[in-house]
């Protein structure tokens, strides 16, 4: 009988497992509070369970292939699945570690991790390297809480720091709505990782009846909507999916959407030279958004290998901000982490398959 991955169980589903059902508890502490590699190093269990554990259960799901280091800390993980497939992850520091003058610290360093939900995807955006080869299949619960574990784990950031969760890695999460809400439900788990859903946020295409459904859920997470255009005709040149789900029924959903009375919804907006960063553009976002408490957060295009489309100028950047901030939109533009290592979606995984590795 194959073995069972230990993390696509709930703390529940496990107990009904394992007998006594406190031992999940401690099984649940020793994986997500200790950073525990092996069944064996789980000292507070009878050897019996720890010997039937192993016999059962999987710990490690996935193995770091590669890693890429930025000068400003961010990293990015290639990440291969027991069946060879390969996902990617990225650490992003948000907020330095800082001190007073008498040495004594003042707050940790801050930190998001963008997680995949499937191996490659269906969406096909035309600035995705994701996609390129196609959808493979989705991640399992264990394989998403997986890439948060490893992380934490290889930067030794202790269990009591809480990161900030972005599903927003390879994949389309509402395609995969079934594993990424057991996902949610996993960490924040207070004998787990214990990451509470408000630092989750999960980033979609916008598959309307999706948004529904999650909203239903009333997870308590962030949403944010990939949007990139501002009419439908831009919109399902850059994204297919918006012949599917067009803008209207994405605002409309998003309208309908439970959001904490203290939170915004996102709109993440990629500027492309010459495509969406025009100041008519800025224009009509103004308009779309009227009446939704949101956030705009501009994205400059990262490129990469045989990609069409260019990083956009400064100024147009900055000039489209300053419009929609004019016009009563909050609007941030993101600062561009890792330009010196493969940081946009698809581009590790693309650089092992050039080099000929996987």
């Amino acid at each position: 009988m194959a073995k069972i991955n230990i993390l696509d169980l709930s703390k529940e589903e496990l107990s009904e497992l394992i007998r006594p059902s406190f031992r999940a508890k401690q099984i649940y502490q020793w994986i997500y509070q200790k950073y525990v590699t092996s069944f064996d190093a789980m000292k507070n269990l009878p050897s019996e369970l720890k010997k039937t554990l192993e016999e059962s259960y999987i710990l490690n799901p996935l193995k770091i292939i590669r890693l890429e280091q930025s000068a400003d800390g961010s990293k990015k993980y290639l990440f291969a699945l027991l069946d060879g497939n390969t996902v990617e992850s990225v650490l992003l520091p948000m907020k330095k570690e800082q001190v007073d003058e008498d040495g004594k610290l003042v707050h940790h360093t801050k930190y998001t991790i963008c997680i995949s939900s499937q191996v490659g995807c269906k969406i096909g955006c035309a600035f995705c390297l994701t996609g390129k080869d196609g959808f493979k299949r989705n991640l399992t619960a264990g394989e998403i809480t997986s890439q948060v574990l490893m992380i934490k784990r290889d930067n030794n950031i202790a269990e009591n720091r809480r990161v900030n969760i972005v599903y927003m890695g390879m994949g389309e999460p509402l395609d995969n709505l079934e594993n990424v809400s057991k996902a949610v439900k996993i960490f924040s788990d207070i004998d787990g990782l214990s990451i509470s859903t408000r630092r989750q946020t999960i980033s979609t295409s916008g598959l309307s009846s999706q948004i529904e459904k999650l909203g239903n859920m009333d997870l308590g997470i962030l949403l944010a909507i990939s949007l990139h255009a501002v009419d439908d005709v831009l919109r399902q040149k850059l994204m297919p999916i918006n012949k599917a789900y067009n803008i209207e029924s994405i605002i409309n959903a998003v309208k309908a959407f439970p959001i904490d009375t203290r939170k915004r919804v996102m709109f993440e907006y990629l500027v492309m030279k010459g495509i969406n960063d025009d100041q008519q553009s800025a224009k009509k976002l103004v308009k779309l958004l009227h009446g939704i408490k949101s956030k705009v957060n501009l994205i400059y295009f990262n490129p990469h290998h045989g990609s069409e489309f260019q990083r956009p100028n400064e100024k147009d950047v900055v000039a489209f901000q300053q419009y929609l901030v004019d016009h009563g939109v909050l609007c941030t533009i993101r600062q561009s982490k890792g330009l010196d290592i493969s940081a946009a979606c698809g581009q590790l995984k693309d650089k092992e398959q050039l080099n000929g590795k996987c």
